[in-house]
């Protein structure tokens, strides 16, 4: 009796042991999954900044040609 009483409480014990080890593997599953959604916002505010950058520096280009515009004397007011 006293055998059959220690196969139970074995057999408990790795049921207990497979279930902390599969909520633990889930937990570090999920963990990486959160890691590459953060890593993929990041490289797409990134893109996003630099693409803004190119617009703010092509503005720039583009208020600067029509200030040169505006400065330059036309041949009516000569």
């Amino acid at each position: 009796m006293q055998a059959v009483k220690e196969k139970l409480h074995d057999m408990s014990a790795m049921r207990k042991a497979k279930a902390d080890a599969k909520a633990e593997e889930k937990a570090e599953k999920d963990l990486a999954k959160a890691r590459l959604e953060v890593a993929h916002e990041v490289r797409l505010a990134r893109e996003a900044e630099a693409e803004m950058a190119l617009h703010a520096a092509k503005a720039g280009e583009k208020v600067d040609k029509e200030m040169a515009k505006q400065h330059q004397p036309s041949a009516d007011q000569l």
